[in-house]
């Protein structure tokens, strides 16, 4: 009779500890089979068994398509697909994110996750109507969120906390450490700047008036959601406006077709997300800001030094820094303060909202005044250049006042009584724009004003309005030439070998300047882990390029191993 196992588990000859196999080491085993080599001396190298060897090699393909999706190479199990639902709810919810950070409005988990949720049912409920009951769930757990972030790459998301939207402490802090910095630099309230963004929907109208609830009784209504971002910003005197920089999703919509940009009373750029990118900021810094700012200080008679102060959470502002000019100190505002602080943020959008209303509006009573054409025909005929030149007059309208009372909370040492002001000035506004409106016979109230101009800052809720959202992200093809939209991806061995070489001598370089040989290897180690993925392809097919090689018929040439190769992986 066999000795019996003791009640803990234990018996004469402690169980084997079970080992696991990383992706690193199944390719690793795989190209050692393909060179050659046995199971039982691969086993025998690795301290495996033959078995586990043959195992892997019997699962050779899946293991490598899997490694060609950029599996991390520490992994030690091939995950299973992920639904379809839940890979087309988490392409709309990192538009809604994308949206969230460029309008600078705070993230938390919970709101994540139930954004998440929400888009999840919405997809359900649209898949169960055309194809019948889905019983698919999704709980949008922690967990989730973290794998999510990590596939989604997304590094500049701004998750906070729901008490964390102002941090006052921070505020009171750095306007000190402001106030010292402006003193040692020796700047006057002419040398000291802010910009920041901000959205404009440039053709919405009010829900309730006249012409939307027309135009929302017609099949197939489309409310008007084109988005522009602006960068407005001027400096501490209030006497320098910077020219409005505008960015839309197309370079040359149909307003604009035989316009000259350059012409334009704003500085007119376009990117698939219409919004402030890091290579359009710094464009704009370094060929528009700063000779702008050079001209006023030469006018002024004073030395050219600036301080340009920035939102610590915009990505596009996140690559410049103080030595991208000699004569330009850059500082960004502590995080969560900006509400708080930003001078811009401080009345100066808020007005200039409002008087874009007006202008908006008093174009309207030009108009009817005119007998040219009706309400409606007018809002629908409102074109992207009409917006472009309310846009420009708008900001020119912002009161001097206004601009300076704006820096008071952020350069008290500046304070000129203005601050009072600025209220004052957005109020008159409103209200001039619902005596228009009432003159158009609108019934409209300053409520509805109020509404209006907070509606870029709204968030849209549901899964159609993302939808829409993110075609305005893809340019028209007819539109932006230059960008080709429907090229198809391809990967071929020579271009992959020079991405490799331009790679390598990237690394080189770091190697030649770090002074700490750990750091850089650790570096280069996951740099070269986060390239196996790349390598498996340009593998593949430089083996299927040999092939064909050899299998080719004598009489006919066949490209080299190197040679751009058509297929599609």
């Amino acid at each position: 009779m066999p000795p019996k196992y003791k009640s803990d588990g234990t018996a004469g000859t402690p169980a084997k500890k079970r080992k696991t196999i990383t992706m690193g080491h199944k390719v690793e085993i795989i190209k050692r089979a393909e060179r050659g080599e046995t199971p039982s001396s691969i086993g025998k190298a690795f301290g495996y068994s033959r078995s586990t060897i043959a195992t892997i090699l019997k699962d050779k393909a899946r293991i490598m398509e899997h490694v060609k999706s950029h599996a991390p190479m520490n992994a030690t199990i091939i995950t299973k697909q992920r639904s379809g639902l839940i890979i087309e709810m988490e392409r709309l919810l990192t538009v809604w994110i994308e949206v969230q950070n460029q309008r600078n409005l705070p993230i938390s988990l919970p709101l994540v996750q139930e954004k998440a949720r929400s888009l999840f049912n919405e997809l359900k409920a649209a898949r169960t109507a055309c194809v019948g009951n889905c019983n698919e769930e999704f709980a949008a757990s922690r967990g989730w969120f973290c794998r999510f972030k990590e596939r989604a790459n997304l590094q500049y998301i701004k998750v906070q906390g729901e008490a964390a939207s102002v941090d006052v402490n921070a505020a009171s802090g750095f306007t000190k450490i402001l106030e010292d910095v402006i003193k040692d630099g020796g700047y006057l309230p002419d040398q000291i700047f802010n910009v920041a963004e901000t959205g404009l929907l440039w053709k919405k109208m009010l829900e309730r008036i006249y012409i939307l609830k027309e135009e929302n009784s017609a099949p197939g209504h489309q409310a008007s959601k084109d988005r522009l971002t602006l960068l407005l910003g001027s400096n501490a005197s209030g006497d320098l406006k910077l020219k409005p920089l505008v960015v839309h999703h197309s370079l040359n919509p149909r307003a604009l077709l035989n316009v000259t940009k350059t012409s334009l009373p704003v500085i007119w750029r376009a990117n698939p997300k219409a919004g402030v990118t890091a290579a359009v900021f710094q464009e704009w810094f370094l060929d528009h800001f700063v000779p702008a700012v050079e001209l006023y200080c030469l006018g002024k008679s004073i030395p050219f030094k600036i301080l340009l102060l920035l939102d610590h959470h915009s990505p596009g502002h996140r690559n410049i820094s103080g030595d991208v000019h000699p004569n330009v100190k850059v500082a960004f505002l502590p995080a969560n303060t900006t509400s708080l602080l930003q001078p811009v943020d401080q009345g100066i959008i808020a007005s200039f909202k409002a008087h874009y209303l007006q202008r908006a509006f008093s174009q309207a009573v030009r108009a009817a005044q005119k007998g040219e054409m009706t309400l409606k025909e007018l809002w629908k005929n409102y074109s992207i250049h009409d917006a472009i030149k309310n846009i420009a007059g708008a900001w020119d309208e912002v009161k001097e006042t206004t601009m300076k009372g704006a820096w008071e909370k952020l350069c008290p040492q500046f304070k000129q009584g203005f601050l009072e002001s600025i209220d004052d000035e957005i109020a008159e506004t409103r209200q001039a724009v619902v005596a228009i409106g009432n003159e158009l016979q609108l019934g409209i109230s300053e409520d509805d004003i109020i509404e209006l101009l907070d509606s870029p800052g709204k968030e849209r809720t549901n899964e159609v309005n993302l939808m829409d959202l993110e075609q305005q992200m893809i340019p028209f093809a007819e539109e932006t030439p230059y960008l080709e939209t429907s090229t198809l991806k391809k990967f071929s061995t020579k271009k992959l070998a020079d991405a490799f070489c331009l790679i390598e001598a990237g690394m080189a370089k770091l190697e030649e300047q770090d002074p700490d040989a750990a750091r850089f290897a650790k570096a280069y180690c996951a740099v070269t882990d986060s390239l196996k993925c790349y390598k498996a392809i340009y593998a593949e097919k430089k083996k299927s390029c040999v092939q064909a090689l050899f299998q080719a018929p004598c009489n006919i040439q066949t490209p080299a191993a190197d040679s751009d190769s058509d297929s599609v992986i």
